[in-house]
């Protein structure tokens, strides 16, 4: 009798063992499909933007704004387009704390502005507004318009809040 039932009990142990290993060789083959991309552009027909050069990477601290004169123009931005218009870094200083190999560019390595435009999407700064940040990104200085000084301008990679309020 004792026998019996530990043949019974084998049988239902080597049953069990056998429906996992089932059961993982299905969700092993669940997860393979689809095309890997090769080096090519994931999407078609879309640009891609160069790879950042870590020479102009730089971090700021300062207060996030929303850009001066830029309400009411009629046309609400879309929160994930990209823009340099929206917000701004007011009373930038320079975060020593870098990687390195990064900041050595002559905009990045150069004096430090007290204004930044940021580039970046509406919703990766919006929950910014008003408080103090630590920001990093690629420094460039861009022409706001015809006749008109270079603006230094962050294309933001991080974002992060040091403190509450500015």
């Amino acid at each position: 009798m004792h026998a019996t039932r530990r043949r019974l009990a084998s049988r239902r142990w080597l049953g069990s063992i056998a429906a996992m290993a089932v059961a993982a060789v299905w969700v092993a083959f669940g997860q393979v499909g689809g095309t890997p991309v090769r080096g090519g552009n994931p999407t078609p027909g879309t640009s891609q933007p160069e790879p950042p050069n870590q020479a102009d990477r730089i971090t700021l601290s300062g207060c996030m704004r929303p850009a001066p004169g830029r309400s009411g123009q009629g046309v609400t931005p879309d929160a994930n387009d990209s823009s340099d218009a929206r917000f701004v870094l007011t009373g930038a200083g320079r975060v020593t704390r870098v990687p390195p190999g990064t900041g050595g560019s002559a905009p990045a390595a150069g004096p430090i502005a007290r204004v930044y435009r940021l580039q970046g999407l509406d919703s990766q700064f919006s929950p910014f507004v008003d408080t103090k940040v630590e920001i990093s990104g690629e420094i460039t200085m861009r022409t706001a318009g015809a006749g008109e000084e270079p603006v230094a301008t962050l294309l933001v990679e991080f974002v992060q809040k040091i403190a509450p309020q500015c």
